[in-house]
């Protein structure tokens, strides 16, 4: 008996530890039913949501032409100072029209490829969000501190003075007679515009790429880096041929280059988790959705863990009594047996 009723407290004491085998696959479940939120079905919703940040990139796109058109500050170029100054006007490496390409739609191409293979709204809108955010963001800040700064670039000698003669009023500063807008373009040499959006646009390819492959997930796959060096390899070379493009000094590229992947990192976690984070291969707008589904469903689990509780319970105590009335049967003859001794020893 002191066996039965132990091992029937054994069994009651685990049901306190019974844990549903089916979290895994509704947990599956859910990220199916996520799967389902596709650009037709929630992207009108998710772009509504982010109405407001819609609004406020149209604003830096207006302040972005705003402040390529206004005039930087002329600062002073004295006589002296053209020695370092003097390179030759060369045509850009990479042109301008080609920075976009690669700094704004390679990336979203990218984007636009893990979406087919997910089908999770979120990730690309808010990818394609963050990156424009990031370049345009990095635009502004860069040409307002064009602007403010002057600095002259290193071919300005032949931009300022096209036939090699050149002019300066009582004070010592430049008397230039070459092209207005050429002249102008000559201004604007710190900070670097090519590198800071190149930074800013494939650093933050660079940064959505290290969450998408888990390349800190502490396996050591060393091989994982490379792809994220490449699109941050292809800005350097972009800060790299403005300098040999005599357009810029290497203080501006650096400067840049610092700016462009400053404002891609803000951006990029205004979005994701950081890349070395478990779940930094999905948006927090996606974990904010798993969440919800799995507050909902929590309370529908609560009612089919205590269903399967009562059920178990019921089990054992029809087991007890079994046991109990197994138990009775197997005392009652040893009970007859010791009367009827009794008996017959008050006979005796």
């Amino acid at each position: 008996m002191l066996m039965t009723m132990s091992w029937t407290w054994r069994n009651i004491v685990s049901l306190s530890f019974f844990k549903n085998p089916s979290g895994t696959r509704q947990e599956r479940v859910r990220e199916i039913q996520l799967g389902a939120h596709t650009v037709q079905s929630h992207g009108y919703e998710v772009a509504k949501f982010h109405r407001h940040d819609w609004i406020i990139l149209l604003l830096l796109v207006v302040i972005e032409i705003t402040l390529y058109v206004i005039h930087p500050f002329y600062r002073f170029v004295g006589k002296d100072m053209m020695d370092d100054l003097k390179y030759p006007l060369k045509d850009n490496t990479v042109p301008v029209w080609a920075v976009p390409m690669y700094a704004v739609l390679l990336p979203i191409a990218i984007f636009t490829t893990f979406y087919f293979h997910r089908r999770d709204v979120y990730d690309l809108h808010n990818s394609i969000l963050g990156l424009l955010f990031s370049v345009l963001i990095t635009g502004v800040i860069t040409d307002a501190i064009k602007n403010a700064v002057g600095r002259p670039r290193p071919d300005f000698f032949w931009r300022c003075f096209p036939d090699g003669k050149d002019v300066y009023n009582e004070l010592g500063n430049v008397i230039c007679h070459g092209k207005a807008s050429v002249i102008k373009e000559g201004h604007k040499s710190f900070p670097s515009g090519h590198t800071s959006w190149s930074f800013a646009g494939l650093g933050f390819l660079s940064l959505y790429l290290s969450g998408k492959i888990k390349a800190f997930d502490r396996r050591g796959h060393v091989a994982k880096l490379c792809i994220l060096f490449l699109p941050l390899l292809a800005a350097s070379l972009v800060g790299i041929s403005r300098v040999d493009d005599y357009w810029h000094h290497w203080q501006d590229v650096f400067a840049g280059g610092i700016l462009g992947l400053s404002v891609a990192t803000f951006c990029y976690l205004q979005f994701f988790p950081p890349p070395y984070h478990t779940d930094g291969c999905r948006p927090y707008a996606y974990l904010r959705t798993l969440e919800e589904l799995n507050g909902c469903e929590q309370p529908t689990n609560a009612v089919n863990t205590l269903n399967v509780h009562a059920v178990r319970v019921e089990t054992v105590n029809q087991q007890v009594e079994q046991n109990n009335t197994e138990f009775m049967g197997l005392s009652r003859p040893n009970d007859s047996s010791m009367t009827l001794d009794e008996l017959e020893s008050g006979r005796r």
